[in-house]
């Protein structure tokens, strides 16, 4: 039995499609175009035959399109086929994209129609939005936090039939960033390159095929200000001063505001010095994932840790230019590295 539409997830719509259940209508909507490549993918390589395309799938744009030719292309019966697919790739370029809505109301079940429109979701889901819900599957294919990126990478690679060191899965994380396509591409380097016999990802293999320091990076400098290792922490920033792509301050703000933020709320847990409530507490992966905020929680009382998110927002802005006309990005991140273990 198919799942319902309002709880399909990425997986959810993958598992339907593997076991060969699919929808009249995928409208694929958000600012995140990894999921919905890789849903419009899978239809087209494996929705009907290869033997089968040349009459029986499409591929168009949205900016070379009509709704009107949309439509009637996908009322056409397929040729000696079960199914005819048409795919509408950057279809948020189609003008009145809005009037599909009268083939959602009644869509053909021989054609997969897939709709790949990469932008937020339109605030009013009536109309279109509603009635490709209704009928088919309307997906909202979200970006996803930067604290969720690590368990992505992990996920990615198990599919793979390979894994990953939790700190170098951070690394990948804080290197490139929320960009999954580009991440999943660095990876598919990384992979390739492992032999058989150890499909393991460690910090050295990320340092050696990204470029990014196993020693010198975010995720270390955060290490080092949770354990107010002062040395440490100094000769980091120091080195980030000097290379900017091992790791800056724009990427360095959000970094610690979050991890000072779930800090302050760690306070509030009833039971906070045992892992597997703080890790409820917080929503963390797993009671692991806690243990960095325990400790300091030790180091760092409430006040100081109300004092340090201020300072983040301060130097957040100054590094926007907000009441700062001379002072680098090297220097504000000293002065908040200072401010932080002082």
């Amino acid at each position: 039995m198919a799942e319902k539409q309002s709880t399909l997830t990425y997986e959810g719509i993958m598992k339907e499609l593997v076991g060969g259940n699919f929808r009249p209508i995928y409208l694929l909507v958000g600012e995140e175009s990894y999921f919905i490549d890789r849903i419009a993918e899978y239809i087209e390589k494996h929705a009907i035959k290869e033997e089968e395309r040349d009459f029986n799938q499409r591929v168009v744009y949205g900016i070379d399109s009509s709704p009107a030719q949309i439509m009637d292309s996908a009322r056409a019966l397929p040729m000696m086929a079960k199914y005819q697919v048409i795919i509408v790739r950057e279809a948020q370029l189609m003008r009145g994209i809005e009037q599909l809505e009268k083939y959602f109301k009644k869509p053909v079940p021989s054609t997969i129609l897939v709709v790949c429109y990469k932008k937020e979701m339109p605030k009013s889901k009536k109309g279109w939005i509603a009635e490709a819900e209704k009928n088919g599957i309307c997906f909202e294919s979200k970006k996803l936090r930067d604290s969720a990126l690590p368990l992505f990478i992990a996920q990615y690679l198990k599919q793979k039939g390979a894994e990953i060191e939790q700190k170098a899965a951070m690394m990948v994380a804080e290197s490139i960033g929320s960009d999954l396509n580009r991440i999943t591409s660095e990876l598919d380097k990384i992979f390739i390159s492992l032999p058989e016999s150890r499909r393991r990802i460690t910090p050295e293999i990320v340092e050696k095929f990204i470029g990014i320091s196993k020693d010198y990076n975010i995720f270390e400098l955060r290490d080092a200000i949770a354990r107010k290792d002062v040395l440490k922490a100094n000769n980091i920033v120091k080195y980030f001063d000097k290379n900017p792509k091992s790791g800056n301050l724009h990427s360095l703000v959000p970094q610690l505001f979050s991890f000072f933020q779930n800090m302050m709320a760690a306070y509030y847990c009833p039971n906070r010095n045992r892992e597997d409530e703080v890790a409820a507490w917080l929503g963390l992966r797993g009671p692991w994932a806690a243990r960095e905020y325990i400790s300091a929680m030790r180091l760092y009382n409430p006040t100081k840790v109300m004092y340090i998110i201020q300072k983040l927002r301060t130097i957040a802005a100054k590094s926007n230019g907000l009441d700062n006309k001379n002072t680098t990005e090297g220097e504000l991140m000293q002065e908040l590295v200072f401010f932080i273990l002082h």
